[in-house]
């Protein structure tokens, strides 16, 4: 199965055209709106965070922005009011990979297989309004059948097997702090 080139390639002149100039240091750049905060720490280390097999700090910032305000907004849900969620995304492997075998055609092709799951690195912690700690961790999350279990509702979104495993984390970690 092959992502679609098509729909990244949109989604990098959306994000040109945004100029989305998010901050990705380990240090958060703004105080957050929401109860939720989501940072990255050395992005320039991460696995692989590109929609192009030279991938570019422009295109790396964007995917990273994509992927923080999904967790932002999912996490909303499993946070009650007065607590904190801190997290801070260690490395990230997207779904799929780079067969530059394939050709100079290919090269910016993602090409997305059951052996390429998504990964990623976090850790975490959830204070009360105190700041108190409830709750802290660190998580190596991955979905090796990512392929069978992304949710239709993502179909159109390249990296809709990304932030599938980000929601499996956010249901299995924090099912019992839901607001439900």
């Amino acid at each position: 199965m092959k992502t679609s080139h098509i729909f990244r390639a949109l989604g990098l002149l959306a994000a040109g055209a945004l100029s989305q100039t998010a901050s990705l240091s380990a240090a958060p750049a703004e105080k957050p709106t929401t109860r939720v905060e989501v940072n990255f720490f050395e992005p320039q280390r991460f696995t692989d965070v590109g929609d192009r097999y030279n991938d570019t700090e422009r295109n790396r910032e964007y995917i990273l922005g994509e992927l923080r305000k999904y967790l932002q907004e999912r996490a909303q849900s499993y946070v009650p009011e007065g607590q904190t969620l801190a997290v801070t995304i260690t490395d990230v492997d997207l779904a799929g990979e780079f067969e530059p075998w394939r050709g100079a055609s290919a090269t910016d092709v993602r090409i997305v297989k059951e052996i390429y799951p998504p990964r990623m690195k976090l850790s975490f912690r959830l204070t009360n309004a105190n700041g108190d700690v409830l709750k802290q961790g660190e998580r190596e999350l991955t979905n090796l059948n990512f392929l069978m279990t992304a949710p239709p509702t993502f179909m159109n979104d390249p990296y809709r097997h990304d932030k599938a495993l980000i929601d499996n984390w956010l249901r299995s970690e924090f099912r019992s702090e839901s607001k439900s």
